[in-house]
């Protein structure tokens, strides 16, 4: 706008007869510099809070959701894209199901944070066998990741509702570790489907098309195994973002799956090992087959 200002004035100085305007026109604009932003951007509502308008919150929907197709790996624009599509009602849905859970509101009134410090990831190494904390660290320390990992929400502007979305990106690799599901892309969709059925909040739900990204057999595989899985599991099981992680590392991790009411799928691991050992015994038996043909 400012710009704008300058050249009209500009323009207005050409004719003699306009110049006090012109002079007027420039002195409004280095007196004040306008901008649409600064006109109607609210204040940050806490700490790292970043506001936008409409406009904005749209644009960032709609750019980061195509480019995390593109890139699936992208945590950070994934982050976006979920705090974008989450207001006006999705996050506020959330909410109102954790204020309607008495261990929801305690959580709401505690707001514990989940971080390997948080958790003492030490203890939940030495915990026995199968229960929630030994399984959880069990599948960090498999697949590599850290529970320290997890962006602060942005783009969310109240503030309770930004703990909720907090939480439910912190409380994320318990999903991975309730249901056994890998971080590899096709248990990744597996699980946003899981969390769709039952948090339905619209990023999980897109990431599901991810699907269309996965090879031939893995989508055959989704398509008749863990889409099926997800939906009936996500729609039945209790609301998973009213657990109390933090009070449950000492129990059975079978018991907690029965208490949601969450079967575990099929194991995505042993069925992806069977394949390539069949994929490699087939190639071998081929080669065998060319040898025996060429002597």
């Amino acid at each position: 706008m400012e710009v704008t200002l300058r050249r009209t004035a500009a323009v207005i100085a050409r004719n003699d007869r306009f110049r006090p305007a012109a002079a007027a026109l420039t002195a409004a604009t280095n007196s004040r510099r306008f901008s649409l932003s600064s006109l109607t951007r609210p204040p940050p509502n806490y700490p790292g809070h970043v506001p936008l308008t409409g406009i904005e919150k749209a644009a960032l929907a709609v750019g980061s959701g195509l480019m995390s197709l593109r890139d699936p790996r992208r945590g950070d624009l994934i982050a976006a894209f979920a705090e974008a599509t989450a207001t006006p009602y999705f996050i506020y849905r959330l909410r109102d199901a954790m204020l309607g859970s008495p261990t929801g509101r305690r959580i709401l009134r505690d707001r514990p944070r989940i971080t390997s410090t948080s958790l003492n990831l030490p203890r939940l190494r030495s915990l026995p066998a199968n229960t929630v904390g030994r399984t959880y660290v069990a599948w960090l320390d498999r697949e590599g990741v850290s529970p320290d990992t997890r962006a602060p929400v942005r783009y969310i502007d109240d503030e309770e509702c930004a703990y909720v979305m907090q939480r439910y990106r912190e409380c994320h690799d318990f999903y991975h570790a309730l249901t056994g599901l890998p971080i590899v892309r096709e248990g990744e969709v597996a699980l946003k489907a899981f969390e769709f059925a039952n948090t339905l909040l619209p990023m999980t739900g897109f990431s599901v098309f991810a699907a269309a990204t996965l090879k031939k057999s893995e989508r055959r595989r989704f398509a008749d195994i863990y889409l099926p899985w997800a939906v009936r599991n996500g729609l039945r099981a209790k609301e998973v973002i009213n657990v109390y992680w933090e009070e449950r590392l000492d129990t059975d991790v079978d018991e907690l799956r029965r208490e949601l009411g969450v079967e575990p799928p099929p194991d995505l691991r042993e069925i992806r090992r069977r394949e390539r050992e069949e994929r490699r015994r087939r190639k071998e038996e081929e080669e065998a087959a060319r040898a025996r043909r060429a002597a």
